[in-house]
């Protein structure tokens, strides 16, 4: 059995481990919206529902402020990808 240790994801839309956001962070993007904007980390398809929280609780412990300190990400309202072919059958409808 493989020993090696499982990278922690804190982004799985994005496939964005612990690591790289730390990394990031290290960096000097100490804010929600500049590691947002270095790594797409709550952008995926969730729209940051799943990863958010963690990384609020990250940038909160690497600060030593309470998590209710840290601002979070701005939001946007959440897209979904659909088929050319519906918009197309939307615009035939107008």
């Amino acid at each position: 059995m493989d020993s090696t240790p499982q990278p922690t994801y804190l982004c799985r839309c994005e496939s964005l481990t612990e690591t790289e956001i730390l990394a990031v962070i290290a960096e000097g993007n100490r804010t929600a919206n500049d590691v947002k904007r270095r790594t797409r980390c709550g952008m995926g398809l969730c729209q940051g529902i799943y990863c958010m929280p963690a990384l609020l609780q990250l940038l909160a412990r690497i600060e030593e402020v309470d998590v209710t300190e840290i601002a979070p990400m701005t939001q946007r309202s959440p897209v979904r990808p659909i088929p050319l072919e519906s918009l197309a059958d939307f615009a035939e409808k107008l």
